[in-house]
């Protein structure tokens, strides 16, 4: 359900708050503030009628082809994009995959304050982009592996390691690639991971049967069990969140399921002793 004043109010305000000189026009002879109604027009490739109706809630119901061009003629934030199409007819817009370009300082800052939790951020084709020194210790060392090779689904199938730690592969296995192909295809980035999907298809028999079955979950919490080359069996409890303004991105956090598990990652994140010397 559409709300033309809301929208017509909405699209008026942001207007008024657009800089002339940002977008080539002059200043001059400009009673108020902001970009006139021909000009977001003009750039939007509408009619300046039509546009001057749509903020006087009379235009009719606008096309998400017209939304998206008057978003961009506006240069929209995704988030104020997303509201433009709430307003003008009632649903978000379609998704449109971005690859993130990395995260904030103050993200990274979140990550590495979770002292003796692993932690990580992954994007929405589960490629991991940032992580803490306690997931670097307990689940992967990312820093150690190509920038294309941080990806969840890549390790779970193609790191002997990565399997050998799980309790039930087969299992963990699933779940990953059912909640990957939600993910992907909640994103629409289906077609970005199709070179993904298509080489681990041509090298894991396993791989291309479960991704054959068309299986989907949500990732959302649970119980991890891993088996650590030096620590032992250690069982953890994860959740994952979504990063607010981000919704390409994941936070996944696991917190040590018992005080004994947390005992066993903190001595794996203590520093080693210093020898003294004779």
């Amino acid at each position: 359900m559409t709300d033309a004043n809301s929208l017509g109010t909405y699209l008026k305000d942001r207007r008024a708050r657009l800089d002339p000189t940002a977008f080539g026009f002059a200043l001059t002879r400009r009673r108020t503030p902001g970009l006139r109604r021909e000009e977001v027009a003009q750039r939007a490739n509408v009619s300046a009628t039509w546009y001057t109706w749509l903020e006087q809630g009379r235009g009719g119901a606008p096309s998400a082809d017209v939304l998206d061009r008057i978003a961009r003629a506006m240069m929209l934030t995704d988030v104020e994009r997303e509201h433009l199409f709430l307003l003008g007819l009632g649903r978000p817009p379609e998704v449109r995959y971005r690859a993130p370009d990395g995260i904030t300082p103050r993200l990274q800052h979140l990550l590495d304050a979770l002292d003796h939790s692993p932690a990580f951020i992954r994007t929405a084709t589960w490629d991991v982009i940032a992580w803490n020194k306690a997931a670097a210790t307990v689940l992967t060392d990312y820093s150690k592996l190509p920038e294309g090779q941080r990806n969840v689904l890549r390790l779970m199938f193609r790191d002997s390691s990565v399997r050998a730690a799980q309790t039930n592969w087969k299992n963990v296995a699933r779940y990953v690639v059912a909640s990957f192909r939600a993910d992907v295809a909640r994103a629409g980035a289906s077609r970005n991971v199709q070179s993904l999907v298509d080489e681990l298809c041509a090298t894991s028999a396993e791989f291309a049967a479960m991704w054959a079955d068309n299986d989907v979950q949500t990732h959302g919490d649970g119980l991890k069990t891993l088996h650590h080359p030096i620590a032992g069996k250690l069982s953890m409890e994860f959740s994952g969140f979504a990063v607010d303004g981000r919704p390409d991105l994941m936070m996944v956090i696991y917190n040590p399921a018992t005080p004994e598990d947390a005992d066993k990652i903190r001595a794996l994140l203590k520093p080693p002793a210093k020898q003294k010397r004779r």
